[in-house]
């Protein structure tokens, strides 16, 4: 559309609000946009089906109301191209996640400024608008605020027809993929398509605690030695929803015993007065490891893996879904800018190509670091290596060029290094991993036990622990001869205090 066509544009407005039409008019005069209302979606659906179709609709929803949204659907089918916009109030969080579902290109939340709703407008209906509609596909799924899935392959449709099928049973499953392919995302679609999808859905990570603290966070633990009253365990505080336990390999023999004897008989012993507690709770299951690796190390009982492994779904990883390469790069970036309020960079067809051929070894969860690099910092500190193995770095002037390889410092194991610079960068990530998980050793995977001892605040060492993606089950060669991160520290403050 021609920046003529844009001054031309016809919108329709479907809503109620005569205080919200008058705004919109206002919005309408100032750009010489063409308005027209409609007091209900289905006399908007009226006037689209007898041949008149605008370029853009706005769909206003009352606050509670989200049966209009099923309008969507039905746009969709008759007018593919129709771009939509949804208004609503800010309360209604779930409406405007299935609004996103549906095949909406934005929402916006009310009350919103005149300036803003005439720029969210104008987005939509210039050329590059069709990018927005791409991210909008029905082949993702919106599972919680900042998670969602996508079946635009045949290997994840047929991931998401079995999540369907089992969602309809109120079975065990057992999740199996790569660490980073997105296990928990199959357990919380699974949760979304089932009866219990209105209960609560809870998660506990095996890896990322010790024993004593796994078994508290799952069924409790007296809140005093001498008093009766006991904290509830996540099993408990499940109640009729879900839990998902990842890497359950990572757990010790005994909680595996617990966990088989709740599966069993639906309940289980309080911890020290043995009171029974019923456990109305859908137990999914999932691991990183070789399944015949985990049952010949036995860091997995066999009773257990056979009660849970009946249905078992295996999550394919990133490298066997090019096909979903370039929508999870659109969609992951449009999120992260509407997270962090940046305008929504575009990927280069060359960078995409890139992308397309690299083996992301730390999939999804590598994908995601990679364009919140690229959105925060552009192309400009991305390196590429190039079909002749030289060092390129693409600064926007290298538009002809074929990549291979994308480096990104957010996920240091993806760089090749190729120069010293490089290399220097990466013998320091590889200190700063070992330095992370010598002190996660020490203290037992207390991460704030961790933070302390390596004088970090605790959201720094999560992010980074998430960044170089490790786990309990590593092992970590200290990087400093003595072991002791303190003496490092202590040795930096002698220095200060001389200094000083």
């Amino acid at each position: 559309m021609t920046e003529n066509n844009i001054d031309t544009a016809r919108l329709l407005f479907v809503s109620r609000d005569s205080s919200l039409l008058r705004t919109l008019s206002s919005v309408a005069d100032s750009n010489h946009w063409q308005l027209e209302s409609a007091t209900s979606p289905w006399e908007a659906m009226e006037r689209i089906q007898s041949g008149i179709t605008p370029h853009l609709l706005l769909l206003d929803l009352p606050r509670g109301d989200g049966d209009s949204l099923h309008i969507i659907r039905w746009l969709r089918r008759l007018r593919p191209g129709l771009k939509i916009v949804v208004t609503c109030s800010a309360e209604d969080l779930q409406h405007r996640v299935e609004a996103i579902r549906l095949g909406a290109q934005e929402v916006v939340l009310k009350p919103f400024e005149e300036a803003w709703l005439a720029q969210v407008i104008e987005s939509h209906l210039r050329p590059n608008g069709s990018q927005v509609l791409e991210v909008a596909s029905e082949d993702i799924e919106q599972l919680a605020p900042d998670l969602f899935f996508v079946s635009a392959s045949p290997t994840t449709q047929k991931v998401r027809a079995q999540a369907k099928l089992l969602a309809e049973a109120d079975v065990p499953v057992f999740i199996v993929g790569e660490r980073g392919s997105g296990k928990d995302r199959v357990a919380r679609l699974i949760h979304k398509l089932s009866v219990r999808s209105g209960f609560a859905f809870l998660k506990v990570n095996c890896a990322e605690m010790p024993t004593d603290l796994l078994d508290s966070e799952l069924f409790g633990e007296r809140l005093a030695r001498n008093a009766r009253t006991y904290s509830q365990g996540k099993i408990e505080r499940a109640k009729q929803g879900t839990i998902y336990i990842d890497e359950i390999a990572e757990m010790s023999p005994n909680l595996q015993g617990k966990l088989l004897r709740v599966l069993q008989e639906k309940s289980f012993a309080r911890p020290d007065d043995g009171e029974v507690i019923p456990a109305d709770v859908r137990i999914l299951a999932g691991s990183s490891m070789s399944i015949d690796r985990a049952l010949e190390l036995r860091k997995l009982r066999e009773d257990l893996y056979y009660r849970l492994s009946a249905f078992t779904i295996q999550v394919p990883p990133l490298r066997e879904r090019k096909g979903e390469i370039s929508l999870l790069l659109q969609h992951s970036m449009h999120h992260l800018a509407k997270q962090y309020g940046l305008p929504p960079r575009e990927f280069p067809p060359a960078l995409i190509q890139a992308c397309e051929e690299y083996v992301w070894p730390g999939n999804l969860n590598e994908l995601e670091h990679f364009v919140k690099r690229y959105l925060v910092a552009g192309d400009k500190e991305l390196s590429f290596k190039g079909k002749e193995g030289a060092d390129l770095q693409n600064d926007g002037r290298q538009d002809g060029t074929d990549f291979n390889v994308p480096a990104c410092e957010d996920n240091p194991c993806a760089s090749t290094p190729t120069s010293l610079k490089s290399l220097m960068q990466i013998v320091k990530w590889e200190a700063e991993r070992n330095a992370i998980g010598t002190a996660l050793q020490k203290t037992g995977w207390n991460r704030k036990a961790a933070a302390r001892l390596l004088k970090v605040s605790y959201r720094t060492l999560l992010y980074k622990i998430d960044q170089y993606q490790m786990s309990a089950s590593e092992s970590f060669a200290s990087p400093f001869p003595t072991s002791n991160l303190q003496t490092i520290s202590a040795g930096r403050d002698r220095r200060r205090a001389r200094s000083d």
